[in-house]
């Protein structure tokens, strides 16, 4: 027997509704659900979300209404069935479309039916009904006396039933009417005919139904934004019902309270919080919040809980970077739809909810995007419990129709009313009015209206600027979706971080494990390990640009399977991980450690983060290191001497040591505390002396760098030289004034960008490097790039093009360009990733794709690889006698990844036609 046969037909059926009874008519079998979860069965009449639903308001007496309710479709809502048996049942809170329902199919209209009883304690106080969220339009009638009404899909709201009570046993009815995208309501993914990347519709009653006591005055919501600068939380307190009533809040951590402020309801309290600790993503500390209104009438306490963090955008190393406490954190997250199987927008139960986030943080991620969807409440309490950056969309709008004034003032309506629900929650940092254009109209002035109603977050006007020519140029963010990418987005601008909103999409089918249908991606892999490969290639590609491309976050696609979309982490049951998880989680630890600048055998320049000194960089000098102003018109020589390689630490590979750019084998080393670059010895000091940890910066945004053998020493600047000190030691560079700025070093874009030298005006010929095709040249033929053979018996135009002229970079000195030997004024430069020969036409863009940075081999132990000065991680390759710029592992055909280190790596040799 199914382990659902308890849904099976039955000849009668029995609702129990506190305490009343009432018989049902015989009614269909009832179908389990197309596809199950670990936690569907565990769902029963009596156990249907049990937690208390807003964790943030907090009271301790309530009563629960979910589980079994009358049920029936209708063509109006405007005569309820008062004292009339309805002839089916659903389960709530489950939307009538989903399996757990128990309806499993869509109404237009429909009316939901129990009875309830007060409990006697609650005599002499006023009675609210509250409901999470109803989709779409919902009126309701306690005893046949109409209540309230409400239209919005996502957020919470409740009515004041007192008036409509009487003893014992109360009749309540709801009627809902859900057009899903009959009409122009915010809708999200929602549609009547799923199909592609849009899924089944979640009508009627999708989150939990409850009852509480409260006084005349009573707290309806609570406000909360940290002020990290201030060591201050700004609260307020909303409320009704209050006639002079004030407020008491008591900020508290382990029971203890570390901070009190009095005033009145509706006006900001400063309330203290002293030496704060801050939430972050690694430390989700939470402090508890307890607010009370006092005075006569008063009398209502609420609990509650806040993190203390600042959001913002700062300009680190030159780039507009998204900041979390003055600190730049790469944002590395998924794109979460928030739909199950079973529930369809409504998980099974709380530890399913908290399952999604918890596996998402094990798998090394940092971030959520919430995808044109609001969840419970209680979603979010995880997500700031378990520490989760979360960017949060706002529904969007129907597809394909211009929204009418009429949904627009909706629209912007349950806009506002979705920021002021979940303002309180710690984790969301950025605001998503608009996706890919869905719906969309005035973006700026959107933007500015969401900025003004929440400065304290970012605002990313339209996820997915790049797609639809929407972009309003207003908000903090631009935002660029590419598959299956990551391609090359936008780069900052001098207001707006530069984010990549959505890219990935791999797929791979999962039989017994998927929704009825046909299973799509943007790409499909065949197995589990060529599915964690990939996804390891595609992350690597981000490691460039986020460092030369000014790239501040990334959201992939998606983290489980969701109907039809098979591109998941996990399958759309939650039973399968479909990736080998300690491969994911490595690569995307080492992404968001990346974002440091601090990339094992990269170049970087390391900035001064003190005030009034931001233009000098560590560098060395006749074999000191010290601080010098460098900028764009500095000479070469000092560019490289303020250029390192950074290597594995040469004592401890999990930290770092620094190479001289201009002097191969010499390191930066402390000596009798002072810093210098010597050529390595040999020995195991110098080894442990020239090793360095990377910390957390000390003040604002960079990295501290800790001695290995001098703990709690760390690189500092000091009148213009160079030291390792420890904060109040015995020497004069240990003072503390000014040292937590002094030791934080911003890793920067390297001055000299080349980490291979070529010879500037001399004539070279490249070849081929790759076993078995190392008789042929790079060379230009009717303006393409190709490999053909050469030797001394060729024709002498063959000779001469495959000869090129090294230049200074076009676009940047410490970079090269190749001029035609034969076509003066002709360079190769790369256009649609093909690689030709072009006349240089004054434009910047192709100044860009004619420079090309000079690396070490890929391959081998001699000669050069050829970076894309403009798009991050692409070198020239040869493929199939085409010559491309390619990224291992791309969406192209000559981004395959085999024999990719062999043929992006070419021979410097002796030009053919000097």
């Amino acid at each position: 027997m199914s382990r659902f046969s308890g849904w099976a037909a039955r000849l009668t059926a029995v609702l129990v509704l506190s305490g009343a009874v009432v018989a049902l008519p015989v009614q269909e079998a009832l179908a389990a659900p197309p596809l199950t979860t670990p936690w569907t069965a565990e769902v029963t009449p009596g156990n249907v979300l049990p937690e208390y639903p807003r964790p943030q308001l907090v009271r301790p007496e309530w009563q629960n209404l979910n589980g079994l309710w009358q049920f029936a479709g209708t063509g109006s809502l405007t005569t309820p069935p008062v004292g009339q048996n309805l002839a089916g049942e659903v389960l709530v809170p489950y939307p009538i479309e989903s399996g757990l329902s128990r309806v499993q199919r869509h109404e237009d209209r429909m009316w939901y039916r129990r009875t309830f009883t007060v409990p006697a304690g609650w005599s002499g106080r006023r009675v609210r009904l509250n409901f999470g969220a109803v989709s779409w339009e919902t009126r309701v009638w306690v005893n046949g006396v109409p209540v309230g009404t409400h239209t919005g899909g996502y957020d919470p709201f409740s009515f004041d039933i007192t008036p409509a009570l009487r003893s014992g046993a109360n009749e309540l009815i709801v009627g809902v009417h859900a057009p899903v995208d009959a009409t122009g309501a915010p809708i999200g993914k929602q549609r009547r005919s799923p199909g592609g990347i849009f899924y089944t519709a979640h009508s009627g009653i999708w989150q939990t139904v409850w009852m509480e006591p409260v006084g005349a005055a009573s707290i309806t919501r609570l406000d909360t934004t940290p002020d990290v600068p201030a060591g201050q939380l700004d609260l307020v307190v909303h409320a009704t019902g209050v006639s002079g009533q004030q407020v008491r809040a008591e900020v508290m951590t382990g029971g203890t309270v570390v901070g009190t402020a009095t005033g009145a309801p509706g006006a900001h309290l400063r309330i203290p919080v002293p030496d704060a600790r801050l939430w972050t993503p690694d430390d989700p500390f939470l402090y508890d919040l307890r607010v009370t209104l006092t005075g006569t009438g008063g009398g209502d306490t609420v609990s509650g809980y806040f993190g203390m963090r600042s959001v913002g955008k700062a300009m680190v190393g030159g780039v507009l970077r998204p900041t979390l406490n003055g600190t730049f954190v790469y944002q590395l997250g998924t794109l979460d739809q928030g739909y199950w199987p079973d529930g369809i927008s409504t998980a099974p139960t709380d530890a399913a909810l908290r399952f999604d986030l918890e596996q998402q943080k094990a798998l090394g991620f940092n971030t959520v995007r919430k995808h044109v969807k609001v969840e419970p409440a209680r979603w979010y309490y995880w997500a700031d419990r378990l520490g989760l950056l979360v960017w949060q969309d706002m529904p969007s709008m129907r597809t394909g129709a211009t929204p009418s004034a009429a949904d627009r003032s909706n629209f912007e309506s349950e806009l506002r009313r979705m920021i002021d629900h979940l303002r309180g929650f710690t984790s969301i940092v950025q605001w998503v009015p608009f996706n890919e254009g869905w719906g969309e109209y005035d973006p700026a002035r959107i933007a500015d209206l969401v900025k003004g109603w929440d400065p304290s977050r970012l605002v990313n006007n339209n996820s997915g600027s790049n797609c639809c020519g929407f972009d309003g140029g207003n908000g903090d963010v631009v935002d660029d979706h590419i598959y299956v990418g990551p391609g090359t987005p936008q780069r900052p601008s001098a207001s707006r971080v530069a984010v990549l909103g959505e890219f990935g999409g791999l797929g791979l089918l999962s039989p017994g494990h998927q929704w009825p249908g046909t299973g799509f991606a943007y790409e499909m892999t065949t197995s589990s390990t060529a599915l964690t490969d990939r996804y390891v290639a595609i992350n690597e590609q981000l490691k460039p640009l986020i460092v030369n491309n000014g790239l501040s976050a990334s959201i992939y696609t998606q983290p489980t399977d969701v109907e039809n979309e098979v591109n998941g982490l996990w399958t759309y049951d939650r039973r399968v991980l479909k990736m080998d998880a300690a491969r994911v989680r490595a690569a995307n630890r080492a992404v968001i450690r990346s974002a440091t600048g601090l990339t094992a055998d990269g170049l970087v320049s390391l900035r001064v983060t003190t005030a009034g000194h931001t233009d000098r960089f560590l560098r060395h000098q006749d074999g000191l290191a010290r601080t010098d102003v460098v900028g764009a018109a500095s000479a070469d020589g000092l560019k490289l001497d303020a250029t390192w390689r950074v290597r594995p630490g040469l004592a401890d590979a999990a930290c770092f040591s620094f190479e001289s750019r201009n002097f191969a084998g010499h390191y930066l080393r402390h000596a009798d505390f002072r810093v210098r670059k010597d050529a390595r010895d040999g020995s195991a000091l110098f080894d442990r002396d020239a090793t360095f940890c990377a910390r957390d910066a000390q003040a604002g945004t960079g990295v501290a760098l800790e001695s290995l053998n001098l703990p709690g020493h760390f690189l500092r600047h000091y009148a213009d030289a160079v030291y390792v000190a420890r904060s109040g030691g015995p020497n004069t560079w240990d003072t503390p004034a000014s040292f937590a700025a002094d030791v934080t070093w911003l890793p920067a874009t390297p001055w000299w960008r080349s980490g291979a030298d070529l010879t500037v005006g001399s004539a070279l010929s490249l070849r081929v490097t790759t076993p078995g095709f190392t008789d042929r040249y790079l060379r230009h033929r009717d303006g393409l790039a190709r490999t053909d053979v050469v030797t001394a018996s060729s024709a002498q135009l063959l000779k001469e093009d495959a000869t090129f002229h090294v230049r200074r970079g076009l676009a940047d000195g410490s970079c090269y360009s190749f001029e035609s030997r034969n076509f003066a004024g002709h360079y190769l430069r790369h256009a649609d990733f093909r690689v030709r020969k072009d006349a240089r036409d004054g434009t910047a863009l192709f100044d860009q794709d004619a420079t090309f940075c000079a690396q070490p081999p890929r391959a081998g132990s001699s000669g050069v690889t050829l970076a894309s000065y403009n798009i991050a991680g692409h070198a020239v390759r040869h493929f199939a006698e085409a010559v491309h710029i390619a990224v291992p592992g791309g969406p192209h055909a000559f981004d395959d990844p085999a024999h990719y280190d062999e043929d992006a790596t070419w021979a410097v040799a002796p030009p053919w036609a000097p």
